[in-house]
């Protein structure tokens, strides 16, 4: 028995039971649908304190990283410490020339290697943890980036650490914390910590949570939001891989709609460049049928999107997400076709080095020749030595 749910009108897969180790078999059902999963708990396997901002600020505030200002999208290079000061403290965020109190993100820091060189703790704690490992874990059966021989460069798969303060003000309720953009090879998103802030301009507890009732949820988790031991955080709309042409023609009718030039070698999902509100949802479903799965990123919750996925997240909370790619075999198709797309633009970083899409599958096809090999190889010898007990 996997105790588990469908979600977003039977879209989602939720895996209530982290510690079930035949996840996995209901998980790859819907996988080969292109469906994400959740699976919750998962901080219950990881040593918590770790990732804690307070503990993260004390081992790291001293180095230096790009912080994201979300709502113009300009990078600043400063102190860490700067950001993990104001995470869960209101008065110690920085402001702008206006004296707002801006919104800020520490992106993708710090990242694959740096991740397993900077933090080795923080990165064993989350290999013991990921939730479904024959597929997230680097060394997952299927997860083909696995067979890469170890003379390779090994294409950056994370994990990746994502930080950001909660987006609570009436003032910053369009900007997304992640805006809209398309996953290139599968992912696992952990929410492994919720920093409720404190300040003047801060919704409280229960401010936030009536946030989140107003979104368009199902009553799933509607009951989830009313569990006193659930910590919410984040909320995140996720479109099928399907829907993206409908999606990009229909953020750039906006775009002419609002004035903005739209200029043939701008993409806006490539480009990241929206945060797709309330009002825009609603239109991109009467104008375009498309519909929106919305899901609320509880603490512990890994959520898995497959190549292809188009989403976007608005943290209510201050959170911190680790993330980390894989490859699966229902998917590789996909990360191929999206990573030759990339290629094909000139100013794009080559993606296709970045992932290595045809190494993997040549090292992936390669072992299971291999195999099946060593097994035949196996299967004659066992009949040979038949043969020879029957003569003898």
């Amino acid at each position: 028995m996997i105790p588990h749910s469908w979600i977003c009108e039977k879209h989602i897969l939720w895996l209530k039971d982290y510690k079930n180790s035949s996840n996995w078999k209901l998980f790859k059902e819907c996988w080969k649908q292109g469906q994400p999963a959740v699976v919750s708990g998962v901080h219950k396997k990881m040593n918590i304190s770790l990732w804690k901002a307070e503990s993260i600020s004390l081992d790291f505030g001293d180095h230096q990283a790009d912080l994201l200002n979300c709502k113009d999208s300009i990078i600043s290079n400063a102190n860490v410490k700067e950001f993990w000061d104001g995470f869960e403290e209101v008065s110690k965020r920085q402001k702008n020339k206006s004296g707002e109190t801006v919104v800020l993100k520490l992106k993708d820091w710090p990242s694959g290697e740096d991740f397993k060189t900077m933090m080795p703790a923080r990165y064993e704690d989350l290999l013991k943890s990921l939730p479904l490992p024959e597929y997230c874990n680097p060394e997952g059966k299927f997860n083909l980036a696995s067979h890469l021989p170890g003379f390779f460069v090994r294409p950056d798969l994370g994990p990746r650490l994502c930080s950001a303060y909660g987006v609570v003000a009436a003032k910053d309720h369009d900007i997304g914390t992640t805006n809209l953009h398309i996953e290139v090879s599968d992912v696992v998103n952990i929410l492994v910590y919720v920093g409720i802030a404190k300040g003047n301009g801060i919704l409280s507890k229960a401010g936030i949570l009536k946030k989140f009732e107003e979104e368009d949820l199902d009553d799933i988790l509607r009951k989830r939001l009313k569990d006193s031991s659930e910590i919410p955080g984040a909320l995140w709309h996720i479109y099928a891989g399907k829907d993206v042409d409908k999606i990009r023609e229909f953020l750039q009718k906006i775009s002419k709609e609002q004035g903005l030039e739209v200029l043939p070698e701008h993409d806006p999902i490539r480009d990241q460049s929206w945060y797709v509100n309330k009002k825009l949802r609603q239109r991109l479903l009467e104008e375009y049928g498309v519909r929106t799965c919305t899901l609320i990123q509880f603490l512990g919750d890994a959520i898995v999107l497959p190549a292809g996925a188009l989403h976007q997240v608005q943290n209510f909370h201050s959170c911190i997400q680790v993330t980390e790619d894989f490859v699966s075999p229902e998917h590789l198709v996909e990360s191929f076709h999206l990573t030759q797309e990339l290629r094909l633009l000139k100013e794009e970083i080559n993606y296709d080095d970045k992932l290595q899409v045809k190494n993997i599958l040549y090292h992936a096809v390669k072992e299971m020749v291999r195999a099946l090999k060593i097994h035949e190889d196996e299967v004659e010898d066992m009949e040979e030595n038949a043969e020879n007990l029957y003569f003898q």
